[in-house]
């Protein structure tokens, strides 16, 4: 898989966090810290989880939501490119990611169908 390395470095990168790992989902990799998803791997490009406070620090430096195709319709996911720049500083990515964890932490979790 082509990926394969694109992972092992961002995962690496965050290697401070606790329990981080991938999981591949849907032909990308989902990314957790514990039962925590924060962040998607999808073709060479890492996402992580949004809310309307933290999205600002994402497009105010133009990175794009995840978006995806269903049923011929483009949908957009409140996950965001991580810039460049801060993929390649381990410090300062594992702000960002632990943002993103808290985000992810605070939504509701959906209730499992009977």
């Amino acid at each position: 898989m082509p990926d394969d390395s694109f992972n092992e470095f961002v995962l690496d990168q965050l290697s401070a966090l606790p329990d981080v790992r991938a999981k591949a989902m849907f032909g990308a990799h989902g990314i957790y810290s514990g039962e925590t998803f924060f962040g998607i791997l999808d073709e060479g490009r890492l996402f992580f989880k949004t809310d309307a406070a933290t999205e600002a620090d994402y497009t105010a430096r133009g990175m794009k939501p995840f978006t995806y195709e269903s049923r011929g319709k483009v949908l957009a996911m409140s996950y965001h490119e991580v810039p460049p720049d801060v993929l390649e500083q381990p410090l300062e990515l594992t702000v960002w990611a632990r943002r993103a964890i808290q985000v992810a932490a605070a939504k509701p979790k959906k209730a499992k169908k009977k």
